[in-house]
């Protein structure tokens, strides 16, 4: 047995036109057969070996290939006698392959569909449509108000830049008009929670800032030494700067250190300097040293929508002045286990306070910060933090967004440095949320 596409048969004892069992058969004439073999004996002249037609394929597997009349067929060699005797049979009967069935089945003739008109709706169905089953449902067509469930909404629909810009628009407010509504009374808020990093500085300017923009007159005091606050907010709060504390110690009236926010008409600042820090030690000999900044805010004779007081982190005199002050208390969580862990102590502070020095306080929003939607431990903090508090928790959160993180170094807030982006937009769903809630729930105003 050889490898090169010939083999010797065996069987064959002496061939045709004195050829001797030694000569090669090609391996595609035995094929030829079987495939004669199949379409049957009488598709094919009794002796197959000598005519084949030039048209017929060269097998089931290449159909490009044809045979000629003379020369080779399927690469066995022809006597010249055979060669001519093939040739009169081809010029008497020529023989044709008939194609299988199945190569005829592969091709199924479809007949037009006769369409005639359908009693229940009036309209046209083909014939040959099988019936819907029972029960299925059938679009009626004078129902117009009909929409595909698959059909994009307008929000949908619209490019990403597009809805940006769309929600830039309504955040920034351009009108001036009053969307968020405000309160009956001055709304004193103080922002408070001794774990530092969570959100306390960037809460309160960005809050404060949202509901500026929307017909809201808010103040904000630094109560922080570190004046992040007045940074965010771009006012000056360099040493020799008027700031708050002249007004816990000098006791300065408070609208004489309020600086104007430039490019917010309704948004005034009081800044912290560091001379600030020691406040907490000079504040201890003095008299009544828990209710300054609650006696500063009385005096301003203007009026105020929100006055929102950033705490530092920490459970000092400075914190305890900001509980005093306040109505309510705003309270940041960061999604993460050591926010929590000092919620506690920060609760417990809030009831003695409550209980001595500040009957009207009371923890009123909860606002979850720095939110990673890729991890489960900020989903579980959030779900202990709503069983616990209920109501009080706003359905916003604040995710993780570099544009927070990036405004106070441009001396803005996320609000007005990158309106459209995702910390701008959920920070505006926070004080909206907030605004709505003092409607609903009026305050008695810091008389």
């Amino acid at each position: 047995m050889h490898d090169d596409g010939r083999y010797d048969d065996p069987r064959v004892t002496t061939g045709r036109g004195g050829h001797s069992a030694a000569d090669p058969v090609s391996r595609e004439t035995d094929q030829r057969d079987r495939a004669a073999d199949a379409l049957g004996a009488d598709s094919l002249p009794a002796d197959r070996d000598r005519a084949v037609h030039r048209d017929a394929p060269s097998g089931p597997d290449d159909p490009s290939r044809s045979v000629g009349r003379v020369g080779t067929v399927y690469g066995a060699s022809r006597p010249d006698d055979d060669l001519a005797a093939a040739e009169q049979r081809d010029n008497a009967a020529p023989v044709r392959f008939e194609p299988a069935p199945s190569a005829v089945a592969a091709v199924p003739r479809q007949p037009a569909p006769r369409a005639v008109p359908d009693a229940a709706s009036g309209v046209a169905v083909p014939v040959d449509t099988p019936a819907p089953p029972a029960g299925a449902y059938r679009a009626d067509p004078a129902d117009a108000a009909y929409v595909s469930r698959e059909t994009p909404t307008r929000e949908e629909d619209d490019p990403p830049l597009a809805m940006e810009a769309m929600r830039a628009v309504q955040i920034l407010n351009p009108s001036g008009e009053v969307t968020m509504p405000r309160p009956e009374r001055t709304r004193v808020m103080c922002v408070a929670n001794q774990k530092g990093g969570v959100g306390k500085t960037t809460t309160t300017v960005n809050l404060a800032v949202a509901l500026a923009l929307h017909g809201n007159r808010v103040l904000v005091v630094d109560l922080d030494p570190q004046g992040n606050a007045s940074t965010g907010l771009s006012v000056p709060h360099h040493t020799g700067v008027p700031d708050v504390y002249d007004c816990l110690i000098n006791s300065v009236p408070l609208e004489e250190v309020a600086q104007g926010v430039e490019g917010i008409p309704n948004l005034w600042c009081v800044p912290a300097t560091i001379d600030l820090a020691g406040a907490e030690i000079e504040l201890v000999s003095v008299v009544a040293r828990e209710s300054r900044l609650v006696r500063a805010i009385a005096a301003y004779p203007g009026h105020f929508d929100y006055i929102f007081i950033d705490c530092p982190p920490s459970l000092g005199l400075l914190t305890v002045n900001a509980l005093v002050a306040a109505q309510e208390v705003l309270i940041p969580i960061q999604c993460e286990y050591y926010a929590l862990e000092g919620l506690n102590q920060l609760i417990n502070n809030i009831n003695l306070v409550r209980q001595h020095l500040n009957p009207r306080l009371e923890v009123s929003t909860i606002l979850l910060t720095m939110y990673d939607r890729r991890t489960r431990l900020a989903d579980a903090v959030e779900q202990d933090v709503r069983n616990h508090f209920g109501d009080k928790v706003l359905q916003a959160v604040i995710p993780r967004n570099v544009r927070v993180s990036e405004a106070p170094s441009y001396g803005q807030s996320v609000v007005t440095y990158d309106p459209g982006s995702r910390g701008a937009t959920s920070y505006f769903e926070a004080a909206q949320e907030i605004a709505e809630r003092g409607v609903k729930e009026p305050v008695s105003r810091n008389a």
